[in-house]
């Protein structure tokens, strides 16, 4: 009889401390996608930090980025863009290069149709190049 007691009060105490840690109201969830590229003096990243835009099929809002290029590469930080002659548009609006990084907050809205999958990547270019050398991709 006691035990049974015991765990009905510590039934209660955690569904009172799971409500009590619940927000009221709950606001969008940021997610972060982080990405890296390359190694040694060619080794990049990029942190890109995002939320679902709500009642919109396939749109994602990128809140933010940060890209850090290696010592011999520029970086740009891309999604797979449908409507881009090339399949990829630029985030950042300029690339770090040799051993630099920058920071943007976008709040700019990606969206494509209905069962595309939306990708971000981390593209490393050597000396301004026009070929990626290096690459990370991940699902947005």
């Amino acid at each position: 009889m006691r035990l049974r007691t015991l765990s009905v009060t510590v039934g209660l105490m955690a569904a009172t401390v799971a409500g009590g840690a619940a927000p009221a109201a709950a606001g969008p969830l940021v997610s972060t996608v982080n990405l890296e590229a390359g190694a040694g003096l060619h080794r990049s990243s990029a942190t890109v930090n995002y939320e679902r835009v709500d009642g919109a099929v396939n749109s994602v809002k990128i809140l933010s980025l940060e890209a850090f290029s290696g010592q011999r590469d520029c970086v740009w930080v891309e999604w797979n863009d449908p409507e881009s002659a090339n399949g990829w548009s630029a985030l950042n609006s300029e690339p770090p290069c040799y051993g630099m990084s920058m920071g943007e907050g976008l709040n700019r809205i990606i969206k494509a149709p209905k069962g595309y999958q939306l990708k971000v990547r981390l593209a490393g270019y050597h000396d301004g190049g026009m070929v990626v050398m290096h690459k990370d991709i991940a699902k947005l």
